[in-house]
């Protein structure tokens, strides 16, 4: 089975206490809504500007020395697909976002900001967050279990008022998508998750490196998972996170276990072991402590890690590979399994062990094969104008959003007559599966 999504609610901003914003218009025009009640017009487009920011629980709103009033709550509502909005906090680079945006304030007197926006921008947002790399299926992988992860945890801040956070606390979603070749990989993918056996969405955590052997999700979290054991991942060798190093005092290496967990190092055969611990092959615990509560405590970067002790210089080094919990999907492997011609299914395959690749039937076959060929169209476009310097209105997405806008109106689309205006946190059991369950098929193979 899978589940199906429109627009999401997003916070952004999620981890910074915002007390200013000035919000721009980069494209397209806006109506502003005061407590659900127009307060300007679609007037507001490229060039124009808002201030905002919090007044004793509200939210104040003014423009170039003009006050326009205080409010509940502050909606800036998108006239068209293709708008797009500079948001930029006093202490925080400003980001750009599609879609609506709806500003309150917290009881701590900032303000909360919530991207509405539609569900696939929103993953290919994530995805351009999530990973590097030059190649589709590299963002088609991501695409897939972003999206996976997405409709499975619909509801994790349901209670606050939005669907997700913008943080590692669900994903990373830092910006709008500004690039086609992630766009291109996210539609490609456009309506496919990953199933188990009986057909539910499955939990697809992702980190950035395995080390060269991903983890069980027992030896992580809580839940024994058939599709998360551990496989071999040769291929996150010799990247960008594989290895890592770091050196302690013997002092405090044996003092963390006589201390924290009441470890008799005294005892010669425990001091050694503490001293001569290795990993061939990932363990869950180094005498009893589980390695995870290591990690935590000494902020390493993952838990794969053997101890090599200078008995001279009286330091321990902890020689780590990879970075992340280690379940699932390493990222720097898909990377590497993408340069080598891997097929991206196959990839999913190596990392979730027996899941299936499902198409949610409801998606537009004709449309989104006729997307992928605008984007593809649009990439070869830039490719022979690289030297030509592109304004704002010359936005790919924009020129994209017009075409699609054109033939959701049946109109025949005329390219003349185109407007101007060109690590890695989880926990299982936090999500709510209460999204709307539609028959899926699988894909052809």
């Amino acid at each position: 089975m899978t589940a199906m999504a429109d627009k999401v609610k997003v916070r952004i901003f999620s981890t910074n206490t915002i007390t200013s914003v000035t919000v721009s218009f980069d494209l397209g025009q806006y109506n502003v809504y005061a407590n659900d009640s127009v307060l300007l017009e679609s007037t507001l487009g490229e060039g124009a500007s808002l201030t905002l920011k919090p007044s004793g629980g509200k939210v104040s709103i003014a423009s170039d020395g003009y006050n326009y009033g205080i409010f509940e709550k502050i909606r800036f509502q998108a006239t068209d697909t293709a708008c797009i909005l500079c948001i930029n906090p006093s202490n925080v680079k400003q980001r750009t976002y599609e879609g609506n945006l709806i500003v309150t304030a917290t009881k701590q007197n900032s303000l909360l900001l919530i991207n509405e926006v539609e569900f696939e921008t929103y993953i290919a947002g994530v995805v351009q967050s999530e990973i590097y790399g030059d190649l589709t299926d590299i963002f088609r992988v991501q695409a897939i279990i972003s999206r996976t992860w997405a409709l499975k945890n619909i509801n994790k801040h349901q209670k606050d008022g939005y669907n997700f956070c913008d943080h590692v606390h669900c994903q990373a979603y830092h910006n709008r998508c500004v690039r086609p070749d992630i766009m291109l990989g996210t539609m490609q993918s456009s309506g496919v998750t990953i199933v188990d056996n009986e057909g539910h969405l499955i939990e697809t955590p992702f980190h950035s490196n395995s080390g060269g052997q991903t983890a069980n999700s027992e030896d992580v979290w809580r839940n024994a998972l058939p599709y998360l054991r551990s496989v071999e991942d040769t291929f996150s060798f010799r990247m960008r996170q594989s290895d890592w190093t770091k050196v302690l005092s013997k002092d405090q290496w044996l003092g963390y276990f006589a201390k924290k967990h009441k470890i008799n190092t005294e005892d010669a055969a425990v001091r050694d072991s503490l001293l001569s611990f290795t990993q061939v092959r990932r363990k869950a615990r180094i005498m009893g402590v589980p390695l995870t509560r290591i990690r935590t405590d000494f902020q390493l970067k993952s838990t794969f890690f053997s101890v090599v002790y200078d008995t001279v210089s009286g330091k321990v080094t902890l020689r780590g590979h990879g970075y992340g919990h280690g379940v699932g999907l390493s990222q720097e492997g898909t990377i590497r399994m993408a340069q080598l011609g891997i097929a991206y299914d196959s990839i999913i395959r190596h990392y979730y062990s027996g899941a299936r690749l499902n198409s949610n039937p409801d998606s537009p076959k004709n449309y989104v094969e006729n997307y992928i060929q605008q984007i593809e169209k649009i990439i070869e476009d830039d490719k022979q104008r690289t030297t030509q310097v592109k304004s704002k209105k010359d936005d790919w997405l924009g020129r994209l959003f017009r075409v699609r806008d054109r033939e959701e109106r049946e109109e025949i689309y005329d390219e003349s007559k185109q407007d101007n205006e060109t690590d890695w946190q989880f926990k299982f059991g936090d999500a709510d599966t209460t999204a709307t369950i539609k028959q899926a098929v699988p894909l052809e193979r």
